[in-house]
C-alpha cells in the first residue's frame, strides 16, 4: 500500500472513530478516560495525526462495542507498513517529535544510516530475502531520515558506542561513507553526536538500544529494542528512569568535538583499508 493510500486509510479510521464516538454520546475526554489515553490523543486519532497502538484500538472496540472493527483495521494498516510490527508506531511518533534522543550500542541508528549500510544490516538479518524486499526496507529507512531535513526538524541527539564505529558493516568502503555521512550531518547542525568510547567501560542499559521522544502536546515516550522485539513505554515513572539512564550515558560519552574527531579517525582507518585492497 502506497504512503498516500495508507494515510487515506488512517483518515478513514479517524473519521469512523469520531462517528462511532459521537453515536455513543461520548466526548473525546470521556472515551480517552475509558481507554487510558488523554482526550487530546483521541482527537489526534480522529484527525489521523497520531496512530493508535493496537492495544488502544482493542480497548476502543470494547468501549464502543464495535465488534473488533478498529482492531482489525489497525492490524491491517500495521501489517502493510514497511516496518516491523513492533516498530511501526515508533516510526509514526518520530514524525511528531520535537526532540529525539537515540543510543546505539552496536549499530548506527536508522535515522543516520546510509543506503549501503542499511542494506548490509538488512541482509545480515535476512540472508535469503529477495532484492525487492531488501530495497523496500532500505527505502523506508532512508525515507524516515527526511524528518531531519525540514525547517521543523526535531532536535536530534545521538550517543553511539564505539562498537558501532569499529564494526565494519558492509565493508570498509561502506563504513567510510557511513562515518562521513554522520560527520556531515553533525557539521550541518542536523544532529548532535557523542561517542561512548570503549574506555568508558560498563554503562547503563547495556546491550539495549534506547530512544526518547518528546512532543509539543503529549508526554515524553521511551522506546527500547531487543531481538525482534520492541517496547514503547509511556508510563511517566518508567520514562523518567530511561531519561536518567540516557543522562548517565551522555555524561560518560566524549564531548561532541572529541566524538567528531574519533569518527573522523575511524573513517580514515577504513579509508586506509580501502586503499590497500
Amino acid at each position: 500500500m502506497a504512503n498516500g493510500s495508507r494515510q487515506a486509510a488512517w483518515e478513514f479510521f479517524g473519521a469512523e472513530l469520531k462517528r462511532r464516538r459521537e453515536e455513543a454520546g461520548m466526548t473525546q475526554s470521556a472515551l480517552g478516560a475509558l481507554v487510558f489515553v488523554s482526550g487530546g490523543y483521541i482527537g489526534q486519532f480522529e484527525q489521523a495525526i497520531r496512530k493508535p497502538q493496537l492495544d488502544v484500538a482493542e480497548r476502543i472496540d470494547e468501549v464502543l462495542q464495535t465488534d473488533g472493527f478498529f482492531e482489525r483495521m489497525c492490524r491491517k494498516l500495521i501489517k502493510e507498513t514497511p516496518y516491523a510490527e513492533y516498530f511501526a508506531h515508533v516510526a509514526e511518533l518520530e514524525r511528531l517529535a520535537t526532540e529525539i534522543c537515540d543510543f546505539a550500542p552496536a549499530v548506527v541508528p536508522g535515522l543516520l544510516q546510509t543506503p549501503e549500510y542499511a542494506r548490509a544490516v538488512f541482509l545480515a538479518s535476512h540472508p535469503f530475502a529477495t532484492d525487492d524486499y531488501v530495497e523496500e526496507r532500505v527505502k523506508a529507512r532512508i525515507d524516515r531520515a527526511h524528518i531531519l531535513k525540514g525547517a521543523t526538524r526535531p532536535v536530534y541527539w545521538v550517543i553511539l558506542h564505539e562498537t558501532a564505529l569499529r564494526t565494519p558493516v558492509g565493508g570498509p568502503a561502506a563504513m567510510v561513507q557511513q562515518l562521513e555521512h554522520i560527520a556531515a550531518t553533525v557539521r550541518e547542525r542536523r544532529a548532535m553526536v557523542q561517542v561512548l568510547p570503549f574506555s568508558a567501560g560498563a554503562y547503563p542499559s547495556m546491550g539495549k538500544m534506547l530512544k526518547l521522544m518528546e512532543f509539543p502536546d503529549a508526554p515524553p515516550t521511551a522506546y527500547t529494542e531487543g531481538v525482534l522485539s520492541g517496547n514503547l513505554l509511556d508510563d511517566p515513572a518508567v520514562v523518567k528512569q530511561v531519561q536518567a539512564a540516557y543522562d548517565q550515558l551522555r555524561a560518560a560519552a566524549l564531548s561532541p568535538e572529541a566524538s567528531l574527531a574519533l569518527i573522523g579517525s575511524a573513517a580514515e582507518d577504513y579509508r586506509q583499508c580501502v586503499s590497500t585492497t
